[in-house]
């Protein structure tokens, strides 16, 4: 891994570069305008929304997310946030499709349980089959199996999107062995997704090799989201750089950073 031209270094999902390796959620805010700034803050790209929780264009006379999110600027990554199966989480891609005039580009998640939201791994499989053999570009939430990642994968999906811990609850990447497998056996980019809870968390994500970041809570539950969002962007980009520099070994004992030959007295 060398350090070469930065702005060669650029996420790929789908076919289409991105220049930020920061993916966030549009949840949790106060209100639009506060969504709108913290979202320039964190330069992200990619943003995600809830299509049964946040209107898109599905209810004409309320107030629309894309009026402050345009998707002329961002791409827009509808999600199936509050799915229990498979076949609601297909019928709710389909019909973020229909309001975003063919969008294919999807992100699954089929939820196990309301106390837990881990994903329903068998209901998440069945839904990533159908909705890749529909022409959806599928980028899939599951948990931190590499067994079921790669199968995930195998099955046509975009990008895989590992949780750190569990949706909203800050708690950083519980299993970096799990994830640093899941990176070194891919070839399609790994995003950690849900769990963050702070900067750090998120650039340790970077340095086990993750391609990206999805967030939301982390930034719109800080006491200032933008500020958070700010952080945010800064813990990507050093986190990444770091795992392209490649850190020096771990050590057991010390190792004196002067030489200790050919000392003057």
């Amino acid at each position: 891994m060398t350090a070469d031209n930065p702005n060669q270094d650029r996420l790929v999902v789908a076919g289409q570069e991105y220049g930020s390796r920061l993916l966030v959620g549009t949840g949790k805010y106060k209100d639009m305008e506060q969504t709108r700034l913290a979202i320039e803050a964190s330069g992200a790209e990619i943003v995600t929304i809830a299509v049964r929780r946040t209107n898109i264009g599905q209810t004409p006379n309320e107030p629309n997310i894309l009026d402050v999110l345009p998707p002329e600027r961002y791409t827009i990554l509808p999600n199936t946030a509050g799915c229990y199966d498979a076949a609601t989480a297909v019928r709710t891609c389909r019909l973020a499709r229909e309001l975003l005039d063919g969008h294919s580009l999807c992100k699954l998640e089929v939820l196990g349980d309301e106390k837990t939201l881990f994903p329903d791994v068998v209901a998440t499989l069945k839904a990533a089959q159908e909705l890749v053999k529909d022409g959806f570009d599928v980028m899939v939430y599951t948990n931190d199996d590499p067994i079921v990642a790669k199968r995930l994968e195998e099955l046509g999906c975009v990008a895989v999107m590992p949780l750190a811990a569990p949706i909203g609850s800050g708690l950083g990447i519980r299993n970096r062995l799990n994830i640093r497998t899941i990176v070194e056996n891919a070839k399609v980019p790994i995003l950690v997704d849900a769990g963050v809870g702070t900067a750090s968390d998120a650039a340790v994500a970077m340095e086990l090799g993750c391609d990206g970041v999805l967030m939301n809570t982390a930034i719109a539950a800080a006491q200032d989201p933008i500020l958070m969002a700010s952080a945010m962007r800064k813990a990507i980009e050093a986190g990444r750089e770091a795992y392209r520099a490649g850190r020096m070994p771990a050590k057991r004992f010390a190792s004196a950073s002067s030489p200790l030959d050919g000392l003057f007295f």
